[in-house]
């Protein structure tokens, strides 16, 4: 039962100001490791923190309080309290008492708020009508037991006797030990007499007509709240048979002293408070993200086939292997150390310097003050992803080596061979070849982590991870210097081939190398990003996976690169998508995206154990999108295959073939509802800019026939005018002066700018000139523009998208606006990271940079308006001659 972050209560906790950041340092002194805390069951205190759903839950009395007693005797400890009100507020975590207590007095003596749930009695009693239910022959039996006890021991100094809804207790605690002993063996006769169960539980001795439940208890707890793990702890008997319960990833703890089959034991129930507010502390850091990078300060490295991010101070905390979408090796970015990372940094502690590109390429060097780490993916076979690691400088640097598979959830082993370490346990081997370093391996049982000092003094040191080769080389540490210049030269021969504007050329230049960088050369397709599940929202659910190809982003990303001179890439998409037709039932039935090897995706799902990028989640894999209805796709394959035939002064035979099959795919389905560019999941509409697309798809075959002399079908240009004549007239909307998302619908959305972009309307027609004005009033903010303000049928919020911004820089220039254009096109320039990188959206507000990283969309929508406005630079005035 997913349920969510209760603020209110969080606030009234306070537990931040009674635990200070430096806590759980201190709580693994040895003083800790005393009272039972030791470095054993804070490691597994981490394992449970991680769950999807945690229930924590205990005894009363022994266990949060001091000792059994009567009234303000036995109020929780203040820690504890805090800290288990604290736990029931984080979202998907509930805490529980279960107690010997009758409920009424639990309740009245804990003084435990509503969130934490409430079980006396011994588990037999969840709600408060239990007392009141109880038929005539249980109350007689207790009348007679109560009776017999006042008699037999009730005059006993330090016994007093309590009457229970299915009980009768005897209290012993201030008695002395030969009265206890002697009160103890009477009441259990007398137990045996009347048939009832006799239960010791600390001070207290119970004379039940319910047997003991607590067990049963905590597994109902676990199945109406939907846990997935849960801690017990508890000081007695009773306890026991709930501890006997827990498996897996469960936790059981032991307060004081006897006999328990729980792994662990602590002095006391202080030592417990702190055990619950470690718990929180942990929790709540994997539940909303610790320190969390900004999105736009990581940096990309990429060799064609293999994608890597890197954090400012040279961590690798997100690559997968083999595939763009194949499971994860570091998630670092998405779950913390917890989820894999490859790290380096001086063992002499310094601020990180700065990162940087090598010019041209997409080799990054970070640098302190005695360390430089340079970063690179170099070219390898298919299937092999080699990343490349140099440490240099006059320090000494420290190397934690943390891969975690298949997003954490594939234990492994490791093993150091020679100047190796070897995972075993995987899929495909995996290699870190390290000349000339010691690693000190270290293992939690299901994953391992190697540590290495390394003196950078003595030369150099050259770090090369290969996933996938079953045919490895020799380490050649020598020639590295060799393959490092190759792969600059290769990525700045095709930098000098490009026709770059005078406008921002440097960062155009960087743009263009992250849209290479997410080509899948074996294949030809486009990743959208290298990423997944990069919030549109901190703490919100919108969170998806961009590692696919969207005929859409990767049609505009390859269009792009045309625009610059290289068409590589634009030739390779082109193939994968032919392939993919030769296999589609016809081109009206593509779908929206695919995997990079052209196959549809499998089923969208969710990575229940990663936290998400500050504790953003869901996590997802996959995209549910893959089974809409996108009939806006044809039109970018259309406007590529005409850009590409203008670029190279001919038209390819299966270029125009392919061009043929789009425009048959709108004559097919033009007129049919969809799901939109933005992928709303809620009933199809007649999206205004699907059917501008599809009016683009045929506009551009008869234009690209016309050029090069081929014959159109009949049908494209009457259905093109068809197209137009419907979408101008049903396309505007008269309360809101624009045109809009669907047709019946007032609600603004951006990409309907495209109506004038794209020609379908002359951008000087006042319609136009007024649904700018509306995109600029309803949909700007600041440096941004969202998407829409509609209600998409998902919740949370979202930014602005950089790639609605780039659109309406061209359409101020489209309508004349140039001083604005600039204006917002230097507002988004300053919020590219700090090399030269955009994820996909800005929230204004918060200023905070959100969606996968880097977004295809908002390199390529970034070039095209620096190609636009070199059109249209401010003409720089000369002073005239004085005189």
């Amino acid at each position: 039962m997913p349920t969510p972050f209760n603020q209110s209560v969080a606030d009234t906790a306070l537990l931040t100001k009674s635990l200070p950041l430096g806590l759980l340092r201190a709580f693994v002194q040895s003083d800790a490791a005393d009272e039972g805390l030791t470095p054993v069951l804070l490691a597994e205190l981490k394992v449970l923190a991680r769950v999807p759903g945690l229930l924590v839950a205990c005894n009363y009395g022994g266990t949060l309080c001091d000792a059994e007693g009567i009234s303000t005797e036995t109020l929780p400890l203040g820690n504890a309290a805090i800290a288990l009100r604290a736990l029931a507020a984080l979202p998907n975590t509930h805490a529980a008492v279960i107690s010997g207590r009758s409920l009424r007095d639990l309740a009245a003596v804990s003084r435990l708020p509503a969130e934490v749930h409430l079980v006396g009695s011994h588990g037999a009693e969840a709600d408060m009508q239990f007392a009141h239910v109880q038929p005539l022959a249980t109350e007689v039996i207790l009348q007679k037991v109560s009776t017999a006890l006042s008699e037999a021991v009730g005059f006993q100094e330090g016994v007093w006797i309590e009457r229970k809804p299915v009980a009768v207790s005897v209290h012993t605690r201030p008695a002395a030990p030969d009265v206890v002993e002697s009160v103890t063996e009477t009441s259990r006769a007398i137990a045996r007499a009347h048939g009832l169960f006799f239960i010791v539980d600390g001070s207290v001795l119970d004379l039940s007509v319910v047997e003991p439940s607590k067990a049963d208890a905590l597994e109902n707890l676990r199945s109406r709240l939907g846990a997935s793990a849960a801690l017990y702890a508890g000081d007695a008997y009773s306890d026991e048979l709930a501890i006997a319960t827990l498996r897996g990833p469960d936790l059981g703890l032991h307060v004081g002293p006897g006999d328990t089959r729980a792994e662990h034991r602590l002095r006391n129930p202080e030592s417990f408070a702190r055990v619950l507010a470690i718990l929180f502390e942990l929790r709540r850091a994997w539940l909303f993200g610790e320190d969390a990078v900004g999105l736009e300060r990581h940096t990309l490295i990429g060799n064609g086939s293999s994608t890597a991010l890197l954090t400012p101070d040279a961590k690798v905390c997100w690559m997968s292997h083999p595939l763009p979408d194949s499971g994860s090796l570091f998630a670092h970015i998405l779950g913390g150390d917890a989820a894999g990372h490859f790290s380096v940094e001086p063992v002499k502690k310094s601020q990180v310097l700065g990162q940087r590109y090598v010019d041209s390429t997409m080799i990054v060097e970070t640098r302190w003050a005695d360390v430089t780490v340079t970063d690179y993916l170099e070219p390898a076979p298919e299937g092999i992803t080699s990343l490349v690691r140099v440490l240099s400088g006059t320090g000494a640097a420290r190397i934690v080596f943390a891969p975690r598979p298949d997003y954490a959830n594939v234990p492994f082993s490791m093993e150091a061979r020679d100047d190796e370490l070897h995972i075993t346990g995987t899929a495909d081997p995996i290699v870190l070849s390290a000349p000339g370093v010691s690693f000190v391996i270290t293992s939690d049982g299901r994953h391992a982590t190697a540590t290495a000092t390394v003196n950078l003094q003595d030369g150099p040191v050259v770090l090369n991870l290969r996933c996938g080769d079953t045919e490895p080389r020799a380490a050649d540490p020598g020639g590295e210097v060799d393959r490092r210049s190759g792969v600059a030269l290769r990525s700045r021969r095709w930098v000098q081939d490009l026709d770059l504007p005078s406008v921002k050329p440097s960062l155009v230049r960087r743009s263009a190398l992250v849209l290479r960088a997410l080509v899948h050369e074996p294949t030809g397709a486009v990743l959208a990003a290298p990423t997944t599940s990069l919030p549109e929202g901190i703490g919100g659910t919108r969170n998806w996976d961009y590692r696919y190809c969207w005929l859409r982003d990767g049609s505009m990303t390859v269009h792009a690169l045309v625009d610059l001179g290289s068409t590589a890439e634009a030739a390779g998409f082109l193939k994968w998508l032919g392939r993919i037709l030769e296999h589609a039932p016809g081109p009206e039935w593509l779908h929206p995206l695919y995997s990079v090897t052209g196959a549809q995706l499998s089923t969208e799902a969710i990575i229940e154990t990663l936290p998400g990028y500050a504790g953003s989640r869901p996590v997802r894999i996959g995209n549910a999108a893959d089974h809409q209805v996108q009939l806006d796709v044809f039109g970018p394959v259309a406007e590529l295959i005409a850009a590409l035939s203008e670029r190279n002064g001919t038209l390819a035979e299966k270029d125009w073939q392919l061009m043929v099959k789009m425009a048959a795919a709108v004559l097919a389905r033009w007129h049919e509802p969809d799901h939109g560019i933005w992928e709303a999941r809620r009933p199809p509409r007649h999206h205004v800019y699907s059917k501008v697309m599809c009016w683009v798809t045929l506009d551009r075959a008869l234009r690209t026939a016309a050029r090069f002399g081929r014959t159109p079908e009949p049908a494209w240009q009457p259905t093109a005018q068809a197209i137009r004549d419907e979408v101008l007239h049903e396309g505007w909307d008269d309360s809101a002066r624009s045109y809009t998302v669907a047709y019946d619908s007032p609600d603004l959305d951006a990409a309907v700018l495209h109506i004038g972009l794209s020609g379908l309307l002359d951008v000087r027609d006042q319609r136009f000139l007024d649904t700018v004005t509306a995109v600029e009033r309803e949909l700007r903010v600041g440096p941004t523009v969202f998407r829409y303000r509609y209600d998409d049928g998902l919740p949370g919020l979202e930014g602005g998208f950089h790639i609605c911004t780039t659109w309406l820089i061209e359409a101020y220039v489209a309508v004349g606006r140039i001083e604005e254009a600039w204006d917002l096109f230097d507002q988004l320039v300053n919020l590219f990271g700090p090399t030269g990188l955009l994820p996909e959206e800005y929230d204004p507000g918060t200023e905070t940079h959100l969606g996968n990283h880097p977004q295809a969309y908002s390199h390529l929508g970034f070039i095209r308006c620096a190609r636009l406005l070199d059109q249209h630079r401010p003409e720089v005035k000369v002073p005239s001659p004085a005189g």
